[in-house]
């Protein structure tokens, strides 16, 4: 499973999501449905945009977490 820390970071910089949304030029409902964990895949674009206004790196966003149940 990919887990989403756009909570973490969004504290971090004391961003909202209207913030980050305005920033990066997508909607507050797309940066919800990635920050919920809902989207089923991001743009590299978003992404690159993303880590550019948060100046991170895609790692800090996105972490691979194993799914217990494959085990």
């Amino acid at each position: 499973m990919i887990k989403i820390n756009l909570d973490l970071l969004l504290l971090q910089h004391k961003m909202t999501v209207t913030e980050l949304a305005e920033k990066v030029g997508i909607t507050q409902a797309n940066i919800s449905i990635l920050k919920n964990g809902k989207a089923k895949a991001i743009r590299f674009s978003t992404l690159e945009k993303i880590c550019e206004v948060l100046s991170c790196q895609p790692g800090d966003i996105l972490e691979y977490v194993p799914d217990e149940s494959s085990n």
